[in-house]
């Protein structure tokens, strides 16, 4: 697929629509219980949804597999530490959903996703033509 302002687009929308569910409606309860430990299988697990979700976006718009695979696989990274960060932070400070703090907390988890993703596409437009 030629990058053009329709395509990268395209490719923000289409990380819109994987991270929304990746995030919300695929997370399991062993994805979601214990995270504040650093090595817990159930975000890993989660992170692994992400990039599976990832490489299959960037397969559907032509990438080249060995981009979307290294790609993914530093997504999975950084995913999995965003992650830990909130998790770590929200357990220190006790943070419920009635405490501005917590949604504080989701609000700059959430943004970093999105810069994550604007990263992901830059590298797209960059290396992957």
């Amino acid at each position: 697929m030629p990058v053009t302002i329709g395509s990268l687009l395209l490719v923000l929308g289409l990380f819109q629509v994987k991270h929304m569910f990746a995030d919300f409606f695929l997370q399991t309860p062993r994805m979601l219980s214990g995270r504040c430990e650093y090595w817990h299988m159930g975000r890993a697990q989660h992170a692994g949804v992400h990039a599976i979700g990832s490489v299959l976006l960037f397969l559907v718009v032509g990438a080249p597999v060995v981009f979307a695979l290294a790609i993914a696989a530093l997504e999975w990274v950084v995913h999995f530490n965003i992650d830990y960060g909130k998790a770590s932070y929200s357990d220190r400070k006790a943070l419920q959903p009635n405490q501005a703090k917590y949604w504080h907390a989701m609000g700059f988890d959430q943004f970093l996703h999105q810069m994550t993703y604007l990263a992901m596409a830059w590298a797209w437009v960059e290396f992957a033509h």
